[in-house]
């Protein structure tokens, strides 16, 4: 392997190649739609993107918030075949920051955010209906940096989270890196990670196996290891309990899963001999079952968090480059672990199409510089990467960075990047 130490109009760019392939090995995870970490997540980005819309529309700009640090703690429920309730409510802890006013205008935060999450579970987890318990923990402090002195009035860094006008805004001049932190980003997907995120979807989304079967439930998780032409599954499904009468029909449920399961493998893992545990924590002659009454543990004890279920590609690989941020809920005006994240695995994903072979890429901000232009770019490209060229090569990275203000645009539509 060798490294080029580049300049990117004035960030430093590292190009090592020759890195070798990958391992065949694969250990990959996926949290389906009801799981409590996904959950999160997608409550979380939901609240921002609702924040950014309606404070876009009322003063041209996306006011400072972040929504990134939210929770679900779970309730407690009563389930039985054939029927079920609620006990205790979930509890949703709206962590985080947000300005409540601009020039004096009041933007009513707290009413923006009740009225998400209502109906945000109302689409994920209809059965909770009336079993939320919605805990504000939002303020409008402003971050570290303003240091009061007997002459100086208010400063810039006062004002974020209380701006006078859109232009106390300092990202309407320049974009400039909230964080020292980092986005990664690879590429290709091999097939086992491919076959994982389709199981999840399949399972767990409306529009897959649960538009059929009303026993399914969302909140379901893959784990795949794959060697070579072995592939193994473990998988939990949970089912409705008022969709499942007794015991043999729960049996029955599990045996139409497990059927599906093998159904998918052959249609797209020709050649690889797959085997699958399902809901391996059952013990039927117990009645210890994978039952819920909503279709999600977060009805019964369990807890979701932003930033501990898929990473924005969708997945969790431990043998693959990743990063703990959590990009749900973050500004998508300048925050970098969203931002960065994104990007880093467009740039992965166009730099695999132009060489056609695997591709990292690793984006390093440095808190206060300029977005665009990350303090450090590490790019490693494998064996034929050597037929991309460094002007090619730099080229396709600033189109990517320069493109920041479009790619928050596409943040806020419905149809944006889902980032877990």
């Amino acid at each position: 392997m060798s490294a080029e130490y580049l300049d990117l109009d004035g960030s430093n760019l590292v190009v090592e190649r020759n890195v070798p392939a990958p391992s065949d090995m694969s250990i990959v995870e996926r949290k389906g739609w009801g799981h409590p970490d996904t959950l999160a997540d997608h409550l979380a980005e939901r609240l921002s993107r609702a924040y950014s819309r309606y404070t876009l529309e009322e003063f041209g700009a996306v006011l400072h918030h972040n929504f990134d640090k939210l929770a679900l703690l779970g309730g407690s429920s009563e389930v039985r075949y054939g029927a079920g309730r609620m006990v205790d409510p979930v509890r949703v802890l709206v962590n985080g920051r947000a300005a409540r006013e601009c020039g004096g205008v009041a933007v009513p935060v707290d009413e923006l955010i009740s009225t998400e999450v209502d109906a945000f579970f109302a689409e994920r987890l209809p059965e909770l209906d009336g079993h939320l318990s919605i805990e504000l923990n939002v303020t409008s402090n402003s971050s570290p940096g303003a240091v009061l002195t007997d002459s100086s009035g208010p400063s810039d860094r006062e004002r974020w989270f209380t701006p006078r006008s859109s232009d106390d805004l300092r990202e309407r001049r320049q974009l400039l890196a909230n964080d020292t932190s980092l986005g990664t980003g690879w590429a290709p997907q091999n097939r086992t990670e491919e076959f994982a995120r389709l199981l999840a979807y399949h399972f767990s989304s409306p529009e897959g196996f649960r538009a059929s079967q009303p026993w399914c439930g969302s909140d379901v998780k893959v784990m795949v290891h794959s060697v070579g032409r072995e592939l193994d599954v473990v998988l939990a499904v949970p089912q409705k309990c008022a969709h499942a009468a007794s015991r043999a029909e729960y049996l029955e449920n599990k045996d139409a899963v497990l059927a599906e399961c093998h159904r998918l493998a052959a249609r797209y893992l020709p050649g690889m001999q797959a085997r699958f545990r399902l809901n391996a924590r059952d013990l039927p002659e117990r009645d210890e079952l994978y039952l819920t009454y909503t279709g999600s543990s977060i009805e019964s004890g369990d807890e979701g968090v932003v930033g501990r279920g898929n990473r924005v590609n969708g997945l969790i690989t431990p043998l693959r480059p990743m990063n703990v941020e959590g990009a749900n809920g973050k500004n998508p005006v300048y925050h970098v672990g969203k931002l960065y994240n994104v990007a880093a695995n467009r740039i992965a994903q166009r730099l695999h199409d132009a060489t056609g072979g695997y591709v990292e890429v690793h984006l390093i901000s440095a808190t206060g510089q300029r977005l665009d232009r990350p303090w450090r770019v590490l790019v490693r490209l494998a064996e034929d990467g050597e037929s991309l060229a460094d002007d090619k090569l730099r080229a396709l990275l600033l189109e990517t960075l320069d493109a920041f203000p479009a790619l928050t645009d596409e943040l806020l539509t419905d149809d944006g990047p889902t980032l877990a």
